[in-house]
């Protein structure tokens, strides 16, 4: 799979790493599309804005909507056409107002319904994902959501706990309202769990190279990856469509560039990821994050 080749500029200062560096063109790039699911293609590279996301604010919020909208433009502009939403990040108004312009069809989006107790929402109510995405496609201003996940499942027995919520989730994608529903995981064995049941079309999965934000084994990141990347085969092997998450470490990256080369490049070389999300906050990030995917691939072959 490859990503589309940024056209060549001029000669400027990567901010990231002070080196010299051919500047990417402001021209738009088409987008290269990968499947997914038997219905749904994404671009192998996905916008994730919910950096530090809770009580309906995420870093790409606390931008600003100028701001934000410039970088998501930006990267649509790029190539990147699969965007990661949830209601806890806040960010269904500022993608609606970045794409306003845009055909719905040129682009993917995945939203979350958050279930879970507690005040990480301002409101305490958890209503059924029924009610829930019906007002996310108004706030998208859209008549359908192409992925709508149940967010943050953390163990083995989530498919017991929410099987209602999956139900509607079933039925909202009957009836046409969304195009695929799954589960964002946050526990290996909650992905375990996914690749042994029927339901559930995608996987959002945390996983990159030195263990950062992940599952399990808190004391051994070696065997804390290998577990992750064991439970991503299983549900890929098991036909879910897989989607990478905290690939850069959800932050713990920003000042080291060769790690983030090292495990943009460890993920890509999986062949049980589909695409992979990274969050974006600042504008210089994306076309280095699409350099380090390209180079990767060209590696592998």
């Amino acid at each position: 799979m490859g990503l589309t080749t940024l056209a060549a500029g001029t000669l400027a200062l990567n901010p990231l790493t002070g080196a010299a560096e051919t500047a990417p063109s402001l021209e738009p790039v088409e987008p290269v599309w990968v499947p997914l699911t038997k219905d749904i293609k994404v671009t192998r590279v996905g916008f994730g804005t919910g950096m530090r996301g809770r009580e309906r604010r995420s870093d790409l919020t606390r931008l600003g909507d100028a701001k934000a909208i410039e970088m998501l433009r930006s990267a649509y502009d790029q190539g990147v056409r699969l965007f990661d939403l949830a209601d806890l990040y806040g960010t269904h108004d500022v993608i609606h107002q970045a794409f306003r312009d845009k055909p719905r069809d040129s682009y993917v989006l995945i939203t979350k319904v958050w279930l879970h107790p507690g005040n990480i929402l301002p409101e305490m109510e958890r209503p059924d994902p029924g009610i829930s995405v019906r007002r996310f496609l108004r706030e998208l201003r859209t008549d359908y959501i192409d992925i709508v996940m149940l967010h943050c499942m953390m163990n083995d027995r989530w498919s017991d706990d929410f099987s209602s919520q999956m139900e509607s989730l079933e039925t909202l994608k009957q009836e046409g309202l969304i195009r695929a529903h799954g589960m964002s995981s946050h526990s290996t064995a909650a992905t375990e769990r996914a690749a042994q049941i029927e339901w559930g079309d995608v996987i959002l999965v945390r996983l990159n190279s030195e263990g950062f934000n992940m599952d399990g084994f808190p004391d051994d990141p070696v065997r804390r990856v290998a577990e992750s990347v064991r439970v991503a085969k299983l549900a890929h092997d098991a036909g879910k469509g897989i989607i990478a998450m905290k690939v850069l470490g959800e932050g713990r990256m920003t000042e080291n560039p060769e790690m983030r080369k090292k495990s943009t490049a460890f993920v890509s070389q999986l062949d049980c990821v589909d695409s992979m999300i990274a969050g974006f906050t600042a504008m210089e990030h994306i076309p280095e994050f699409i350099a380090n995917v390209k180079a990767a691939e060209r590696l592998a072959g």
